[in-house]
């Protein structure tokens, strides 16, 4: 498309008359960046075109040289608003003179450009959406250049429709008209659609459930309740608003709803219905674990729940992640949540609508009432990835769901939803995908083209080359084959999307990591190279605050477990750590674990063996005695004194755990982490005035790493609990104990390295109250401290570290891959 221009010189006079080719690079394609250049070289006056490459974007410009130079400058500093401009060049080129400025197909052919990631709908959409006057007007699929599917739908690149799961939808020639028009909107939105020409809604009924769904005939109306079985079909159901009517009608009357989002499917029912989330959790078999909940608008969340500045922003922004809240006490006039939604737990997982269709399922205004706040939790069965397809949406999510809102556009990748939490007035990722995948993560130094695999919890991997890491979306935890089907797949498309090729490949030194036999398996004659698993959360914490690793970084790595170099089970480790090593400077002391994962699934065994470690006996009046079977007790007993399947741990998760049932407060786990962020929650009323607090002894290990003994502590837990002291005084006392515990033995490593950067990592620091007292108590003591912000401290962030440590180049980064100095390497 080329249009004439007033040009900024004469014509004629090429000695008046500049030339530059200007190639620009960053997540530049999709996002409205080249009509932003059509314009710009308009308003200046310049003549040339623009076009998409594999590289990024392609611009040519001739005019007068102050009007080139701005236009250099210009296309850096006020591009379109989900641009991310990474580096910009320019070099002059021989003139061709000419009045117009032309828009060019995509150029074919190997190289690097970045996606953005899936984009919540813009507010100019959500007017257009509500409007009865416009022609999208409830259209399901509303999306412009600002908003919409990208990351989720990109099936190569350049970016364009051709390439994207929208491929299979020919425009209508309203749409095509706007899709052309460098001055409209939607000039070359990629998934753009209408109500004419876009995808179709469809509602898909399934078998009798054992809800009290009444299920609509074929022409509509409402049938008798269900009583019988029949067969999932995907001929059978309603299209357009009356599937969508039909499903806001289901939800109200307490059936489970499985919902086609960005990407993958989710498994939705009414908040305020007791029964409707019982049975939602019974079916997917979630135990006590919390789901997240979907509102109208942040008035609803505030309604519910606490939400300062940050949280404000993370809720309404573009990202739209869920947003782990505070809950109020219930107010006259708020809407119902049920407990069953998040039982025992003080906080609730929050998330606004990010498409259009979750907009028209929770209602526009006139809309017949219906629940005004949505369980939406991943469509699957626990254990399972995410359902994407709609065949097997069909057969995986029978017996869960009672019907399927779906629809024909493919998503090409799967996304699951990303949760953050606010600590300190600052964002802290608990997971990272929809809405953050792939933006790539700036490195301080640059490194040579890797795979790295990440662990087997929390899974997601990394691909990386030069100075930038592309951090896949959540996998999830690899104990099912499902799960590493998905998981080989997503790795050959995040290859493919950011053209690395990698020469080497990074996994996890445990032997029995499912994604480090993978990685042995696949990699096809690369280097296979093994990251020992606390080193690489330091390494991430490092690397995604820029230290180059010049100098070391006292290491402060707290999870629930990893393999240690010793062979025994770490997690409780202080090191003092650079990218190339590390020292294990202290660790918590080892105690047995008995039965393994045994112990990981009841907190009472974890803490009967910190008793019997710490010389304190099983007293029947202690809570974690009562909670353990006289039969299990006695073989408890001789399992720990025969040392029989008890491989030894330093791990802080599991002190966690054990303190959490010595406090009464839970024995026994549904899901990772349970009795530890619920001991954190007992702590949260408690931590400003708890009294005396607890202290670990701290004492030399004979010529090796510092130990940190915690006898001392559960000793005094003992005594709290007999002197009526109440669990959540235990749980902030244990609480600040940890970072008195962390403030002395960092304190040790600046005295005898002459260290002060601590870094705080691992699935413990996802905890907000020992996060903030931990980094208040080192600040006060003049440390600097780093946190995490763009990767999360658990497993999520480990491939990140990976990298760090196994894939450095010894030289500078290449000349076509600049430092980053622009929003990456801040944001």
């Amino acid at each position: 498309m080329t249009r004439p221009i007033a040009p900024s010189a004469p014509v004629g006079d090429a000695r008046l008359r500049e030339r530059r080719r200007v190639a620009v690079r960053g997540v530049v394609q999709g996002v409205g960046f080249r009509p932003f250049v059509y314009a710009l070289a308009g308003e200046l006056g310049l003549s040339g075109y623009v076009t998409n490459t594999p590289e990024g974007v392609l611009t040519e410009v001739e005019g007068f040289p102050a009007d080139v130079a701005a236009f250099c400058t210009r296309v850096a500093t006020q591009a379109p608003p989900l641009a991310v401009v990474e580096s910009v060049t320019h070099e002059v080129v021989p003139g061709r003179g000419g009045t117009g400025f032309a828009i060019h197909t995509s150029e074919d052919g190997a190289g690097r450009t970045l996606v953005s990631p899936d984009v919540a709908t813009c507010a100019d959409c959500l007017r257009e959406l509500m409007d009865p006057a416009d022609r999208r007007y409830r259209h399901p699929f509303i999306t412009c250049t600002h908003c919409g599917p990208r990351f989720t739908v990109v099936t190569g690149l350049p970016y364009d429709r051709a390439r994207t799961t929208m491929a299979r939808f020919p425009m209508c020639a309203d749409c095509a008209r706007e899709y052309e028009d460098p001055a409209d909107r939607r000039f070359h939105a990629q998934p753009v659609a209408c109500n004419a020409c876009g995808p179709r809604l469809r509602l898909v009924r399934g078998r009798s459930g054992t809800g009290r769904t009444a299920v609509a005939g074929p022409d509509g109306a409402h049938g008798a309740e269900r009583t019988g079985e029949r067969d999932v079909t995907a001929e059978d159901g309603l299209t357009g608003e009356a599937a969508l009517a039909e499903a806001r009608r289901l939800l109200a009357s307490g059936a489970v709803v499985a919902v086609k989002g960005l990407g993958g499917y989710h498994l939705a029912c009414d908040a305020g219905d007791p029964e409707a989330v019982a049975t939602l959790r019974r079916r997917k078999n979630r135990g006590d674990k919390p789901f997240a909940v979907m509102t109208r608008s942040l008035t609803t969340v505030e309604q519910l729940a606490h939400a300062g500045p940050a949280e404000r922003d993370l809720l309404a922004g573009r990202r739209r992640p869920v947003v782990l809240l505070r809950r109020r006490t219930a107010a006259a006039g708020a809407p119902a949540v049920a407990d069953a939604v998040a039982p025992g737990s003080p906080d609730l997982g929050f998330l606004l609508p990010y498409t259009p269709l979750h907009q028209l399922l929770l209602g526009l205004p006139g809309d017949p009432e219906g629940p005004p706040v949505l369980v939406m939790t991943s469509g699957n069965r626990s254990g399972e990835p995410i359902v994407t397809d709609d065949a097997e949406a069909l057969t995986r999510l029978d017996g869960l769901a009672d019907a399927w809102l779906t629809h024909d556009r493919p998503i090409h990748v799967p996304c699951d939803d990303s949760v953050v939490r606010v600590c300190g007035g600052e964002e802290l990722p608990v997971r990272r995908s929809r809405g953050y995948a792939p933006f790539p993560v700036a490195l301080p130094v640059p490194v040579e083209p890797v795979l790295a695999v990440g662990g087997d919890l929390k899974n997601t991997f990394c691909v990386a080359d030069g100075r930038y890491a592309w951090l896949s979306a959540h996998v999830g935890d690899m104990d099912d084959l499902s799960t590493l089907h998905a998981f080989e797949a997503a790795t050959g498309h995040l290859r493919a999307l950011t053209s690395v090729t990698p020469v080497v490949t990074v996994a996890d030194r445990h032997p029995g990591y499912r994604s480090a036999q993978w990685a042995g398996r696949t990699a096809a004659g690369r280097p296979l190279r093994r990251v020992q698993h606390h080193h690489a959360h330091v390494a991430s914490t490092m690397a995604e605050h820029g230290l180059d690793g010049s100098a070391p970084v006292i290491g402060v790595a707290f999870d629930g477990t990893g393999y240690g170099d010793d062979a025994a089970v770490w997690g409780g480790e202080v090191l003092l750590a650079d990218y190339d090593g590390f020292e294990r400077f202290a660790h918590l002391a080892y105690v047995p674990l008995p039965g393994g994962d045994a112990a990981v699934r009841n907190p009472y065994r974890m803490a009967l063996s910190h008793l019997r470690a710490a010389g304190l006996p099983w007293d029947e009046d202690l809570p974690c005695t009562a909670a353990c079977r006289p039969g299990e007790l006695r073989l408890l007993g001789r399992q720990l004194d025969r040392n029989l399947n008890c491989v030894p741990t330093s791990s802080m998760g599991r002190l966690f755990d054990a303190v959490s049932s010595l406090a009464g407060v839970r024995h026994r786990v549904d899901y990772e982490a349970q009795a530890a962020m619920e001991l954190e929650n007992a702590a949260l009323e408690w931590t400003a005035d708890c009294g005396p607090g607890y202290r670990f002894a701290v004492r030399d290990g004979t010529g090796g790493p510092l130990l940190a003994d915690p006898a001392p502590v559960l000793a005094a837990v003992v005594r709290d609990l007999r002197s009526g002291v109440g669990p959540g005084k235990v749980a902030a006392r244990f609480h600040l104990a940890v970072a008195g515990l962390v403030g002395e033995i960092c304190a040790a490593a600046r005295e005898a390295t002459g260290l002060d950067t601590v870094a705080l990592t691992g699935g413990v620091f996802c905890n907000a109250v020992l996060t903030t007292a931990c980094a208040e108590r080192l600040g006060a003591d003049g440390f600097t401290v780093l946190r995490h912000r763009k990767v999360p401290p658990n497993d999520g962030g480990l491939a990140l570290g990976q990298v760090m440590v196994a894939a450095r180049t010894a030289s500078g980064p290449p000349a076509e891959q600049p430092r980053p100095t622009g929003p990456w390497a801040t944001s």
